[in-house]
Formats: structure tokens, C-alpha cells, sequence
């Protein structure tokens, strides 16, 4: 249990997420989630996922302040089609 906390408090999210042992379990989560049919568990992983995805690609920014500016507005934009989708299927769609 001990080296399980350790994991999980020496890493960063990115170094994390790139991990082959935290990418196999959620690959099994997700495969139990889609064969028991657990929908919140799979939107949980959608976004995550879906967070992660849009963090990597507005993290790279610049010293310009254009580049600042169009890593700000794909997060603003990344974040609000996640909240949509997951409105959508929580609250919307039964």
C-alpha cells in the first residue's frame, strides 16, 4: 500500500498519465465499463480523458502573447464542448 501512495504522490498528472501501468488500468476500466454498461463510470473517463487532451495541446504556449491568446481560447472552447457533451448525457439524453 505503501508504494502504491508513493506513485501516486511523486508523480505529476502528465508523468502519470503516460505511465503504461495507469493507461492498462484504465484500458480494463474502461472495457468493464462498457460491458456492465456503467454510464457515469464512462463519463468520468471521457472527461478526463477529454481534459487531458486539451491541456496537452494548449500547454505549449510561447512568450508571444498571440500564442497565449490561442491557448486560452482552444481551453475556453475545449472545456465548454466537455461540459456540453457531458450536460448532454448526465442530464439530457435518459
Amino acid at each position: 500500500m505503501d508504494q502504491i501512495l508513493d506513485f501516486f504522490t511523486s508523480k505529476s498528472v502528465a508523468e502519470m498519465a503516460a505511465d503504461p501501468r495507469v493507461m492498462f488500468g484504465t484500458a480494463v476500466v474502461f472495457v468493464l465499463a462498457v460491458l456492465f454498461r456503467w454510464k457515469y463510470v464512462l463519463l468520468f473517463l471521457f472527461a478526463i480523458g477529454a481534459t487531458m487532451t486539451v491541456l496537452k495541446y494548449t500547454g505549449g504556449g510561447g512568450q508571444s502573447e498571440i500564442v497565449v491568446d490561442r491557448s486560452m481560447m482552444l481551453f475556453i472552447g475545449g472545456t465548454i464542448v466537455i461540459a456540453i457533451v457531458l450536460i448532454y448525457f448526465v442530464f439530457i439524453r435518459d
